[in-house]
């Protein structure tokens, strides 16, 4: 965002303004980076450019995000916890999640019901 340096935080874009918000998180130093929903209402531009921005963090620090974006989730996650009506129903690795008949049939339907 160094471009945008002399701007104002309400001159921004709405995704500028929330990777402001993670930028200032950074700046205290965390060991661990944790965000709730930090690509919701996001276009997809802006989702792509929070997501590349979210893999540099990555590389130096343990994020832990909640996000129901699949595409952000699959595009980020080295593992995936699954959560359906408060119970844990797979943890896994992405690919695994992807195939996981439970996480299908909870989120998707059971085609056979």
């Amino acid at each position: 965002m160094s471009d945008r340096a002399d701007a104002l935080a309400s001159e921004l874009a709405y995704g500028e303004k929330r990777r402001l918000e993670i930028g200032l998180a950074l700046a205290t130093k965390p060991r661990v980076l944790l965000l709730d929903e930090p690509t919701a209402g996001m276009s997809p531009g802006e989702r792509s450019e929070t997501v590349q921005l979210l893999k540099r963090i990555a590389a130096s620090m343990t994020i832990v995000i909640v996000e129901h974006d699949m595409d952000v989730v699959f595009g980020l996650a080295d593992r995936v916890s699954v959560f359906f009506n408060g119970r844990k129903i797979a943890e896994d690795l992405p690919q695994a999640i992807q195939a996981n008949a439970d996480v299908r049939n909870a989120y998707l339907g059971n085609p056979a019901s």
